[in-house]
This record gives C-alpha cells, structure tokens and sequence, in this order.
C-alpha cells in the first residue's frame, strides 16, 4: 500500500506509489508529457522510457502530450535522436497539433512570428506574410527567438506596441521554461503572460487547455478501438500549472512527476521526496494530484 496525504485545498487525496506498476490495475490508457518527464533536451531518461515501453507491452496505449509548438509529425525525430524508443509510446499529439486549428481561419494574413526558424512546421501551409509589430494583423509565438540567450524582458517594448494595438497573441507552446540539460529554459508561455500584464490578449491550445486533451484522448480512443472511460485515463507530467492543472480541469487522474521542472523544491534535507514539499508545490496553486513520484520509473 502506497502512503497518502490529504490536500486540504483541493479536496482530494494523493498517494505516492514506487511506481507505474502499482497503478497498472486502475487505468487503460497513459497521457504522458514529454519534456522534463522522459527527455530533458539533452538525453532521455530510460528508466522512464522503459518505464512506459512496460505499460505499452503489458496494460494499454500511451499517449505523448506534448507542449511542443510543433506538429507531431515534426518532433519524432527530435525524440528519435535523443533516445526515446518508439517502444515507449504508440500515439503522438503537441500544442503544435492544437494550434493549426487557431491558424487555420487566419490564413493568408499578416503576422508577426516569434521564435526560431526550427519552428516553421508549425504555419506550413497557411501563406501567412512576415511583419513587424506595427504592421501585422496577430501575433504567433513558439517560443524566444534565442532561448539561450534571450529573456523575456528583452521582448517587453515590442510587445507593447503590439498590446496596444489590440493584436491577439497566440502562444504555440503555454510552458513557461523547460530544463535542457542542467538549465531552465524560458518558454513561449513566458512571453504570454507578459503580454497580458501589458493588456494584450493572449489565446492557447496547449496544455492546460481543453483542445490538446480532445486531440489526446481522440487518438486515445483511435488506439482502444473503443471509448475511454476518464476515471481510467492517467495523465503524467512535471509541470504543475500545465499538467496537473491540465488533468485536473479536464477531470483526469493525475500522476506528478515531483523532481521534473521543480527540481529540489519536492525534496527534503535528505535528498529524498518529501510528501509535504510536493503538497506545497500543489497546493501554492490550489491544485491537487491524484499520485505523486520523483521520477517516472516501472
């Protein structure tokens, strides 16, 4: 039996399972984020990927729900390259997926793009014109033109010749940062809730929002060959105000991965997970999760 703590704020109770094999009698199907859960940008995570190949082989479908401004189709050889077996998941959808369908009526207009070249897969295909803030007819951002370098800061002036002229701002990737190796990495999400401290109106598909979840659950269903039953669709992720948050408006279970994006602030002096830091992280955000684990491992 797995120790559970009650959440007080959100009503619900959590426990902290060894691992994804101790939920393998309560779900069907894995909804399961990428970034921060099995890769961190630089390398894979095995005990995750073998973790979820396990699933794949013995319980039912996962899903890859990804934050990932680009389509799908478009990040498999990213994971491919950084060791992600295709054993480990047999469906695929992004925030990219989702956010074709909020370009789709704006084809042919005028818009200014931020984010690198990298992302272009994303408006293929729309004939959409290149302009400046002061001349576009919206805003489409995947992300900072040189995450490396760049903060979100640098982009404030232009954006707020934007804000002012009421351009909506649609965020391909709502993540905020993501860990490459060692460092965080500001994200398309970042420079949207800058944009709206500045008045702008900022429009999302991607996680938490509802869209990406149709697009998952769809394909979900697609692999079943039959409809899923909610309450035995597990999502699992790292990122709080995304993936749980996610989970827990669409009324999905929830498995948090603790040690992902929020690093040390789920651990305790020893190093180990602490159940209580892990209710704070939560609970800062008056949300709950339906299971809590360091890692993602079998």
């Amino acid at each position: 039996m797995t120790p559970s703590l009650s959440t007080g704020t959100a009503q619900t109770m959590m426990d902290f399972p060894a691992g994804l094999s101790a939920l393998s009698e309560r779900y069907d199907v894995v909804l399961c984020d990428v970034w921060g859960v099995i890769h961190n940008g630089v390398r894979s995570f095995p005990e995750a990927c073998d973790a979820l190949t396990r699933w794949a082989e013995t319980q039912g479908p996962v899903v890859l729900i990804s934050n990932s401004p680009r389509p799908s189709k478009d990040v498999v050889a990213q994971l491919d390259g950084l060791g992600v077996p295709r054993s480990a998941w047999r469906g695929f959808v992004t925030s990219g997926d989702a956010t074709r369908a909020l370009l789709a009526p704006r084809a042919g207009a005028k818009v200014w793009k931020i984010g690198p070249e990298r992302d272009a897969p994303l408006w293929a295909g729309f004939d959409l014109t290149l302009a400046s803030p002061d001349d576009a007819d919206f805003v489409l951002c995947s992300g900072l033109y040189d995450d490396e370098n760049e903060v979100p800061e640098d982009y404030r002036d232009r954006l707020k010749v934007a804000a002012d002229r009421g351009l909506l701002f649609i965020c391909a990737n709502p993540d905020r940062v993501v860990q490459r190796g060692e460092r965080l990495i500001f994200c398309a999400g970042a420079l949207a809730d800058l944009y709206e401290t500045l008045g702008g109106a900022v429009a999302m598909a991607g996680k938490p929002y509802a869209p990406i979840y149709d697009l998952a659950l769809a394909e979900a269903e697609r692999l079943l060959g039959r409809p899923v039953e909610r309450q035995r669709v597990l999502c699992v992720g790292d990122g709080v105000i995304t993936d749980v948050k996610g989970a827990h408006d669409q009324k999905l279970p929830c498995l948090f991965i603790a040690k992902g994006i929020h690093g040390e602030k789920a651990l305790g002096p020893d190093g180990k997970l602490d159940p209580n830091a892990v209710l704070a992280l939560l609970e800062a955000e008056h949300l709950g999760a339906t299971h809590a684990i360091g890692d993602l491992v079998w």
